[in-house]
């Protein structure tokens, strides 16, 4: 069984400062909302966008948001347990596995970032509203969006040509051997 490279330098884990980036890109930015709006207070910036300071108390689109506040506690546990086995995994990786290893630590920044949103407040704050005449898009933050991004570029990867995965092998170059 592959173990992974030896050195966690030579590993996946040391694209972990992405987390880091994300999840303080969040937290600042939920902060200066926190700071500088009221519950649904909302300033225009484009013709489709708003800064909306809005509360999620479920998980994307608002999904179990009146659920009673037990949810608040499972998705506690799925971040815990996605940010654990995406970190195991990074370590496995060769830190040459760009694209899975930005996808793994954006997935972990956005869900660490939610994680301390939902334990500090009992919810998630969201601001980040499009919209379409009177259609509006579910308020999300920066820590939705690195989810979002991380999770597509892993679907991506999974369909990828297997070459594409495989690392590159010089072919032999002895003319007496013949394909």
């Amino acid at each position: 069984m592959d173990k992974g490279p030896a050195s966690w330098r030579d590993s996946g884990l040391r694209w972990y400062w992405v987390v880091v980036l994300v999840f303080l890109a969040d937290q600042l930015s939920k902060q200066w909302v926190l700071a500088n709006f009221d519950l649904y207070e909302s300033i225009e910036i484009l013709p489709f966008f708003n800064f909306t300071y809005v509360r999620n108390y479920g998980a994307a689109f608002s999904f179990l948001s009146d659920a009673g506040g037990w949810q608040r506690w499972l998705f506690t546990v799925i971040a815990v347990g996605f940010s654990v086995v995406l970190t195991l995994w990074l370590r496995r990786q060769s830190k040459s596995e760009w694209r899975l290893n930005l996808a793994y630590t954006l997935v972990i920044g956005g869900a660490l970032g939610n994680l301390i949103d939902r334990l500090m407040h009992g919810y998630v704050v969201d601001f980040l509203d499009f919209y379409y005449k009177t259609s509006h898009y579910p308020a999300f933050n920066i820590a939705d969006s690195a989810i979002c991004v991380g999770a597509a570029l892993i679907i991506w990867d999974a369909f990828r040509a297997p070459q594409d995965n495989a690392p590159k092998q010089e072919k032999d170059t002895d003319p007496a051997v013949k394909e």
